[in-house]
């Protein structure tokens, strides 16, 4: 297919909550600028039902692409039929491969916004050399998982080496932190992913092993993560946990790409609790859910706690918001740094997801020359953030 008849961008998964928050994303971005983009999904009616809430609001006409993650030839055909494809359809370690095998293969840029380590590790194995061969970004962790810890780390180091000169930009080992403050609520499907992921550790434990024996990069230099604790931050007023998340190895996968990390990276990744009881509580919640989720019945009791689709109401994602303060030091150089923006899980999460697909669709000549399984500061350089500040996502130096 000749690329003028491309669309720009495909929404897999819109009928989902996350996907419509997206869908409405791209249609008032569709209505001001222009758009050509597609709903894609495995069921007309549903898709047809969004489209035509989307056109009462005012959108400009929308494509429905037929697709469903059991039929290889049709993802293909939605792989071709577009510039991007957006995913919100979780658990990906249960339905995502066959799509990021798709748009591997058909030279596609692809994001999504899973949180799920094994998952992205198992499509690193498999299709990084494929996407390289074809030209094709697949850029996984596109929301609150992973951009402010990504791009916010990336940010922070961009401060740090300004104050270095050429001679420590070479040779200062750099340590930077990242902690994290939110009010937000979860939908069933991030439920669904997050109880999948855990379920999924022991037997991810080979990646887990490969992740923390991968302390130096391809040209030598020593990239690794800060010894995890819990302790009192003094200068910021509050305790600091380390989070389980997918946000370290993302920040460290980056580092260990990039040459301007420098020669020695540490990185840190904690939440941000006022008290004492608030930590034990997180710790002593995240160890017994994780313990539930290793066995079948009681993770299938944990995920009927929430049905994939739910989500919070248009109320409780207006109260949403989130801090993620860096603290930075090089060469006797420190820095502070913070990226700041609303609701985390839904809000402002499709913003992160649409504006990736975005700066994939109409600035990929301005992009870095990269391609395969990337990280989000690799695949878009310097690019991304503005359009992010602009969406409403503030990124500053204190």
């Amino acid at each position: 297919m000749s690329q003028d008849k491309r669309l720009d961008i495909a929404l897999y998964g819109a009928t989902g909550f996350t996907g419509g928050l997206v869908a409405e994303y791209l249609a008032g971005v569709a209505r001001k600028r222009g758009l050509r983009w597609a709903l894609a999904g495995r069921t007309r009616d549903k898709l047809e039902a969004v489209k035509g809430k989307l056109l009462r609001y005012g959108a400009s006409e929308v494509e429905i692409l037929i697709a469903d993650s059991g039929d290889a030839q049709s993802l293909r055909a939605l792989a071709e039929r577009t510039r991007v494809v957006i995913t919100t359809v979780g658990p990906y370690a249960k339905y995502g491969e066959p799509l990021v095998k798709a748009c591997a293969e058909a030279g596609t840029d692809y994001v999504d916004l899973t949180g799920e380590p094994g998952f992205v590790d198992t499509m690193i194995d498999r299709y990084d050399g494929v996407a390289r061969r074809t030209g094709a970004k697949i850029v996984h962790a596109c929301g609150f998982d992973s951009i402010p810890h990504d791009m916010g780390a990336y940010f922070t180091l961009k401060a740090l080496r300004r104050r270095l000169g050429a001679a420590e930009r070479d040779s200062a080992a750099v340590k930077i932190e990242g902690f994290v403050r939110a009010n937000g609520s979860f939908s069933g499907g991030t439920w669904h992913s997050a109880v999948t992921a855990m379920g999924n550790a022991r037997s991810d434990e080979a990646h887990r092993k490969r992740r923390a024996s991968l302390r130096t990069a391809e040209d030598g230099r020593k990239v690794r993560g800060v010894q995890p604790s819990v302790r009192y931050r003094k200068e910021l007023g509050y305790w600091a946990v380390p989070m389980p998340t997918i946000d370290p190895q993302i920040v460290l996968r980056s580092a260990r790409a990039l040459p301007e990390y420098g020669p020695e990276f540490q990185y840190g990744h904690y939440m941000g609790l006022r008290h004492a009881y608030q930590a034990a509580g997180i710790v002593v919640a995240a160890g017994v859910v994780f313990s539930l989720a290793q066995v079948k019945p009681t993770r299938e009791l944990l995920l009927k706690l929430r049905n994939p689709g739910e989500g919070p109401d248009r109320a409780a994602i207006a109260k949403g918001w989130f801090t993620v303060t860096f603290q930075g030091q090089a060469g006797g150089h420190r820095v502070t740094c913070e990226v700041r923006g609303g609701d985390p899980g839904y809000g402002d999460t499709a913003k992160m997801l649409s504006e990736a697909a975005l700066c994939l669709a109409h600035d990929r000549a301005s992009l870095p020359a990269t391609s395969g399984v990337l990280t989000t500061v690799v695949a878009f350089g310097d690019i991304l953030i503005p359009r992010l500040e602009a969406a409403g996502i503030n990124f500053c130096e204190r």
